[in-house]
């Protein structure tokens, strides 16, 4: 009736095509199109997609920072193999003369290292050292964050990993004047057995018996001042918790204890455990406690606490540091995905960005749609005839 069949037209030349394999294919398009007659753009929609952007990109940075600072994990094992030795570093200052000191390390298999023939003794200022900055009490709470810092791989790698060991700084001139020389730098590193033990820093005449002379009680003075205290390999820029610490005291009969758990710690960013020898990696066999690269080093750690009283003239008195190894081994280890896991996070962030964006922003649009049919009802139905007119693209009257 009208006229399409006689010139020759059918209604089915005017739909979408069909047959064919890429026009079937359409049927499993899970992106339908809108034709961009259909669609209007609002400023609304243009802020929301701005902010949508700036949020996307600053998850996506802070994503990456993650992913590249990467995580530690911390794992705890018996350590294996057999060691023998282990070294012990120290530094200290104290207030007396330095050949009225003896310092002396005794351990459980009974062995007694007469550590004041090995360990450099320097006369020195007592002010040169109780003065100088970063010096605290034991446990500051200031101190305890930078404490904390070398505990963990970067930090660690960054001050010694793959540089030249370093040794003790040189001890300052005496000079002249009053307390010259008074007081006594002890310093250097000595080799111990990997067992429990003690070192200690009496009075000439006191402590184990001996022929030298008895010292006057009234030169007693162990106040003193930890510039370093470590086990294993000395690494200066690491800091202990006992290192910079000072004590302080008035009485000549002063007992200062101080007892010290040393755990075994590897620091390293390989992926898998580092070789059991850099020279000839063979099962069960330690690394040397010495062994350090740019992604691996193995030192100790240790906690420290301190019983510290006065004495009575029948105990002795002096500076007693009491160690204990513990049979674990700490293994801190930084790990980074890989840059796949990295896209697969990125792409997660934005997409769910703009997935709730588009939610919130479509829950809005109701929302507006919502009040905008409630204030025309209260208005009485009013049009073009009183005036007002509808924005459609902002959603309010004019």
């Amino acid at each position: 009736m009208n006229g399409f069949a006689d010139h020759g037209l059918d209604d089915n030349a005017f739909g979408e095509k069909t047959g064919g394999f890429r026009e079937n294919i359409r049927t499993f398009d899970a992106f339908p199109k809108t034709k961009p007659t259909y669609t209007r753009r609002t400023s609304t929609g243009g802020y929301t997609t701005l902010v949508l952007i700036f949020a996307s990109l600053f998850l996506s940075i802070s994503e990456f920072l993650r992913w590249y600072r990467g995580h530690e994990t911390h794992l705890f094992s018996v350590e294996k193999g057999v060691s023998h030795q282990m070294q012990i570093n120290l530094d200290i200052v104290v207030p007396m003369y330095c050949y009225d000191l003896h310092i002396n390390v005794q351990d459980a298999s009974g062995d007694r290292i007469l550590a004041g023939e090995l360990l450099n003794k320097d006369p020195t200022n007592w002010a040169h050292w109780i003065d100088a900055s970063g010096t605290h009490r034991l446990a500051e709470a200031k101190y305890v964050k930078e404490e904390e810092e070398d505990t963990h791989v970067g930090h660690v790698l960054g001050e010694v990993g793959g540089k030249r060991k370093k040794r003790f700084k040189k001890t300052p001139s005496v000079g002249r004047g009053t307390g010259a020389g008074r007081s006594c730098r002890i310093y250097g590193s000595i080799e111990g057995n990997k067992v429990q033990g003690d070192f200690h820093i009496t009075a000439r005449g006191h402590g184990y018996a001996e022929l030298a002379e008895h010292l006057d009680h009234n030169a007693f003075n162990f106040s003193h001042m930890i510039n370093e205290l470590s086990f294993g390999p000395l690494y200066p820029s690491l800091l202990n918790p006992l290192d910079r610490t000072y004590a302080t005291t008035d009485d000549h009969f002063y007992k200062y204890q101080y007892y010290l758990s040393v755990v075994p710690t590897v620091y390293t960013r390989s992926p898998s455990p580092p070789p059991t020898n850099p020279d000839q990696p063979l099962p069960n066999t330690p690394l040397p406690p010495d062994y350090s690269n740019r992604n691996t080093i193995i030192t100790n750690q240790y906690a420290a606490t301190s019983q510290s009283h006065p004495v009575n003239e029948r105990t002795i008195p002096g500076i007693f540091f009491k160690f204990d190894i513990e049979p674990i081994l700490l293994t801190v280890r930084e790990e980074r995905e890989g840059l796949l896991w990295l896209l697969v996070r990125v792409v997660n962030v934005v997409s769910g960005v703009l997935v709730g964006g588009g939610w919130c922003y479509q829950l809005g649009g109701w929302a507006r749609e919502v009040l905008r049919k409630g204030r025309r009802g209260r208005g009485g139905g009013e049009g073009m005839l009183n005036g007002r007119v509808y924005n459609d693209d902002e959603g309010e009257e004019e």
